[in-house]
């Protein structure tokens, strides 16, 4: 059985126990836990589910090898009530969990994002006087970090250290990870120089998890450090994903001329661009303006084999969006080559007699072919294109229809004191377009003396990236325009603020035959 079991032939380590049962050979503890771990490498699930039970039925009791494996099958099955009834019957009879049983419980409740579930995971595992291994720190970083506790999984790390556990590549990147998404730059670049203190192990995966970290902060000087690192070492040298994130904080950070060399070097030292990097070098050769640098660089990225995804159609469509003249029809040329459909559409707008029938029709062939990710974006990016050519009237149409197809979910919210409209997700030209469809709407409510809630917001985010534009003040400047009610709020950052009076007498002033709502 166990010679089968290495080979991963369930079926005949089945048919072996069946055939021990028909002879009247009793199957003992150590030949179930063969069947049933044989069953869990097998992935059939439902198999070891119905030797364990058939186990438990005769009496036998699981030794702790077994006890892990159907731990671990009924998490794969999302059984979770199953395995806390089974871990707390197999510890009222005596059986004491190792750290794989716990790195199973630890993962289960990682993945659901249950911090509730792992506190209990740590308590269970003082009381018992379990010492974790590696594996098991491991399991419960990675668990952690998916609950968003980035402070349990340091106080958990400074544990591990101070238990003489030497941290390894994967302990590493689960904390930078960690630290990156709670934005705890500090904490991580402090890791980092210990890191180097300690020659703790750093593979690839990590240099590029810090990179990807350092870009999402916006902390260029110290992504550069990390970079003449990697090109330093013998096993870690920068791969595409590395000048990608060094391309992405140079763009992000509008330094053209370091990006422009950066995309120069990929071709000498024989690194393949791939079309992440390809995307971020043209997003800052479109916001510098510098357009017959963006068409060159797309060129020479399409004839090395760089596939445009909707990311790229994306960013095109963002340069095109603010783009104008001479410079237009370059960008519009390069996104020809990359999705002619979408330029195809673009000249629908821009058609007067095009029905909002067939924009509806043409949209919702684009929306079918672009990944989901990508479809919000495309809207904004079509708006910003409508608003810029003082296409008013279409930009409205596309606002109405990316909500129709699910693209600005939450756009508004109401409660019985509070109606907010939410722009964070758009783009400046799709807020603005926002919020003249909002103000309009609440103008009519108004009229017709509908209830309204003491307060009315707008929410623009507050934007915490360091290269963030934010939308806030451009928001600001089209309230004024609209000599709207709102004002910045002084308590919450990114939002704007009226009252129900501010926004009757609004309605009120602009016609003496208005009603007031009360």
């Amino acid at each position: 059985m166990k010679s089968l079991r290495f080979d991963r032939q369930f079926q005949h380590v089945e048919e072996l126990a069946l055939d021990m049962v028909e002879n009247g050979v009793e199957l003992d503890n150590i030949t179930y836990s063969t069947i049933i771990t044989c069953a869990k490498r097998c992935n059939r699930f439902d198999k070891a589910v119905e030797w364990f039970e058939r186990m438990y039925k005769s009496g036998l009791m699981p030794d702790e090898v077994t006890y892990s494996a159907i731990l671990d099958v009924y998490s794969k099955l999302g059984k979770v009530e199953e395995v806390m009834s089974l871990y707390e019957r197999g510890r009222a009879n005596g059986w004491i969990p190792d750290p794989i049983a716990f790195a199973v419980l630890g993962k289960m409740f990682g993945e659901s994002g249950d911090y509730d579930g792992i506190r209990y995971v740590l308590q269970e595992m003082k009381s018992l006087a379990v010492k974790p291994n590696l594996v098991l720190y491991n399991t419960l970083l990675e668990a952690l970090g998916k609950a968003g506790k980035p402070g349990m999984a340091r106080g958990l790390f400074e544990n591990m250290v101070a238990s003489g556990v030497t941290p390894d590549e994967k302990t590493l990147t689960a904390l930078v990870k960690i630290f990156g998404k709670a934005r705890w730059g500090r904490d991580a670049l402090q890791l980092w120089e210990r890191m180097k203190a300690n020659r703790w192990p750093m593979d690839l995966i990590l240099y590029n998890t810090l990179l990807n970290m350092c870009a999402d902060l916006g902390l260029e000087a110290e992504a550069e450090t990390l970079f003449e690192d990697m090109k330093g070492s013998e096993q870690s040298r920068p791969d595409s994903w590395s000048y990608t994130a060094m391309l992405n904080i140079y763009g992000s950070g509008g330094n053209v001329e370091k990006a422009i060399g950066l995309f120069e070097e990929i071709s000498k030292v024989g690194v393949k661009l791939n079309v992440m990097g390809c995307t971020c070098l043209i997003q800052c050769l479109g916001r510098a303006k510098r357009i017959d640098d963006l068409v060159k660089v797309f060129e020479v990225s399409i004839q090395k084999g760089v596939e445009p995804d909707d990311r790229l159609c994306g960013c095109l469509l963002s340069v095109m969006s603010y783009c104008e003249g001479e410079d237009s029809n370059k960008v519009l040329s390069c996104l020809q080559a990359a999705n002619s459909e979408l330029v195809a559409f673009v000249n629908l707008l821009e058609e007067e007699k095009t029905s909002f029938e067939t924009i509806n029709k043409e949209f919702r062939g684009i929306l079918s072919e672009t990944a989901v990710e990508a479809r919000r974006p495309y809207c904004n990016c079509l708006i910003d294109i409508c608003r810029n050519r003082n296409l008013t009237e279409r930009a409205h149409e596309l606002l109405y229809l990316g909500t129709v197809y699910g693209l600005y979910p939450g756009l508004h919210t109401k409660t019985a004191d509070e109606w907010r409209l939410n722009v964070r997700s758009l783009s400046v030209g799709a807020a603005q377009t926002a919020l003249e469809e909002w103000m309009e709407t609440l103008t009519s409510i108004v009229q017709r003396q509908e209830a309204l809630p003491d307060l009315f917001s707008a929410n623009t985010g507050a934007g915490t990236h360091k290269f963030s534009q934010g939308l806030a003040s451009s928001f600001a400047v089209h309230v004024e325009k609209l000599a709207a009610p709102f004002a910045q709020s002084e308590e919450k950052a990114g939002f704007f603020v009226a009252t129900r009076e501010d926004l009757v007498s609004w309605v009120e002033s602009k016609g003496p035959s208005l009603s007031a709502a009360t």
